[in-house]
């Protein structure tokens, strides 16, 4: 039972950390093919993401300890599955608690969601899911098979061929079961409204402000450990390393400027591309307008931050402003198109608001 907790969890953990990495491509891509982003579907790709990675969890995990290694068998009889449960049936008396028959449970409910996910939000029908399903179990038992593609001396787990079928069985029976999900809800086809403008609500410039923070803070972590490895492992700089002051200042740096330069460009954050809004002319000049929603926006907030005191605090202010003021318009146009007086559009909809007036 730990085992099995152990494993869950790992495939908890690692399909968040996934989620996390993909969310801000996920969330433009959901807009430009869907129109927008539903929480249900949201949730239904995290938990894709958390099930690719418990099935090879509980195929590799627990790793054996090699002071008691000992090298597993192999089942190459098709259906021999149907002896064995006939047998420790007899033995037991138990139809549904037998270990035998939970086994081949088991291994039908482990795929179930794999066929699941692949009609629901691929799209794809009973026949690929059946092909998909055999190919990943055969990848999972020949890793067994190998050893973890030698790794180890000898298969630490068993190859059979039942599992084969089992796990395809699964994959068969949960395309079938997702038929009882609507049919629009179905599918990564473009769908036909997805170029029609939606209203731009707070909870929509929420998560833009959501998608700004998250992409910031990913790109500054994956520069600065590059440099950090550049540091440490090539230049072999331990007191550097230690420090880490390089690492994390260059990563600033160039988050900072990846994020200038998109706003210069568009007139918008990544945010604000990534959930198809824009702000409208206002009173302000394009080449005042632009540097202005970058400084009030993610950019200012992570410059004053990253500066010597007293200016992290000026940076804490200015967030909490930014926050509150998203939630006093319906549209959520916040600090920039208050000082501004701009407001949020939807980028389908061509059409550009009057300016307030003076």
């Amino acid at each position: 039972m730990n085992q099995i907790f152990g494993s869950g969890l790992l495939a908890v953990a690692a399909g968040a950390l996934v989620a996390v990495i993909a969310f801000v491509p996920f969330v433009a891509v959901s807009y430009r093919r869907r129109g927008g982003l539903t929480l249900g579907r949201a949730l239904l790709w995290a938990a894709a993401a958390v099930y690719f990675w418990a099935i090879w969890t509980y195929t590799l995990v627990p790793v054996p300890d090699t002071a008691v290694y000992r090298c597993a068998g192999v089942n190459l009889q098709p259906l021999g599955f149907v002896d064995d449960i006939r047998t420790a049936v007899a033995t037991s008396g138990r139809y549904l608690t037998d270990p035998a028959v939970l086994q081949v449970v088991l291994n039908v409910v482990l795929f179930v969601p794999l066929g699941f996910f692949l009609r629901v939000l691929g799209g794809r029908g009973i026949l690929v899911a059946g092909t998909v399903g055999l190919v990943v179990s055969g990848i999972v038992e020949t890793t067994q098979l190998t050893g973890v593609w030698g790794i180890f001396p000898c298969a630490y787990r068993v190859f059979d061929v039942d599992d084969l079928l089992t796990n395809t069985v699964g994959a068969l029976l949960g395309s079938l079961l997702a038929f009882a999900v609507p049919a629009q809800h179905r599918g990564v086809r473009r769908a036909p409204d997805a170029d029609l403008p939606r209203p731009v609500t707070r909870r929509r410039r929420t998560l833009g402000m959501v998608c700004d923070v998250l992409g910031y803070s990913l790109a500054s972590t994956a520069v600065s450990v590059a440099v950090q490895a550049v540091v440490v492992l090539l230049l072999q700089d331990e007191t550097a390393g230690r420090d880490g002051a390089i690492a994390s200042t260059t990563g600033t740096a160039v988050a900072l400027a990846v994020w200038l330069a998109v706003t210069l460009v568009t007139g918008r954050s990544v945010g604000d591309l990534a959930t198809r809004v824009r702000y409208t002319d206002g009173v302000l000049p394009v080449w005042l307008a632009r540097p202005l929603r970058f400084a009030l926006g993610i950019g200012g907030y992570q410059a004053l931050t990253a500066s010597p005191d007293p200016f992290p605090f000026f940076g804490f202010v200015l967030a909490v402003v930014a926050v509150i003021l998203v939630f006093v318009w319906p549209d959520g146009r916040g600090l920039p198109g208050w000082v501004g007086r701009r407001r949020v559009v939807d980028d389908r909809s061509g059409v550009v608001a009057p300016a307030a007036p003076r």
